[in-house]
């Protein structure tokens, strides 16, 4: 057994999930990665280096030089990143390449715990996480607020093209070999169709406060 305890927050672009294990790692005092920036990452070096996102071979070199520091780099919150970004994540070599990375965080994240979020962090990268949760919305809900980010940020697009975009990301995700989009067995399911973003964080509380209680005795006791 680690000696940290983790949360792992998975589930489907602009469903929330994101903005919950920010909330959730404050909650706790838990450390925070945002597995989806990694892939970012490599996506802006694919891109940077000249190459397709759809180059395997550029993705996965991209994959193996990624600096973390630059996690946190406004470069990777574009849509033109996050469209590669879900490309870039389909290929084998390039999720294995970051899977140690994030797994060392689980183990080592320097606080008592660490909340991770993404789209296989409980089915792949800690299928052992003490707490699991599965975030997820109607489409056209999800889509909805994406456009409204986009033209709150002053980035003006069609409702569909957000649509059709979040479709796509979605049948990529759900159906890519490795590691596909699918809730653990042991997830709890979180529909935030109808939950603003208090509401939602309320919610994921509930779920998981009781696993988190309980992983600390057991510490303890250890």
């Amino acid at each position: 057994m680690r000696d940290s305890i983790v949360i792992a927050v998975d589930g489907t672009a602009a469903s929330g999930k994101g903005t919950l294990a920010v909330r959730l790692a404050d909650q706790f005092g838990f450390a925070h990665l945002d597995s989806g920036a990694l892939y970012r990452l490599v996506a802006l070096n694919v891109l940077r280096a000249g190459h397709h996102p759809a180059d395997e071979p550029g993705a996965v070199a991209a994959a193996v030089a990624i600096d973390p520091a630059s996690i946190n780099s406004d470069a990777l919150r574009t849509d033109e990143i996050a469209e590669a970004a879900s490309i870039v994540a389909a290929f084998p070599r390039v999720r294995a390449a970051l899977l140690g990375y994030q797994r060392n965080f689980a183990d080592n994240p320097g606080r008592m715990g660490a909340v991770i979020d993404g789209r296989d962090i409980g089915t792949v990268v800690c299928p052992g996480a003490d707490a699991k949760l599965f975030v997820d919305a109607r489409v056209e809900v999800r889509a909805h607020r994406r456009w409204r980010e986009l033209e709150q940020s002053g980035r003006p697009v069609s409702e569909a093209a957000v649509l059709a975009d979040i479709r796509a990301r979605d049948e990529r995700d759900r159906t890519r070999p490795t590691a596909p989009l699918r809730p653990a067995p042991d997830a709890f399911l979180l529909d935030t169709s109808e939950l603003d973003i208090d509401a939602a964080f309320v919610a994921a509380l509930a779920l998981v406060k009781p696993r988190v209680e309980e992983a600390l005795r057991t510490r303890r006791r250890g």
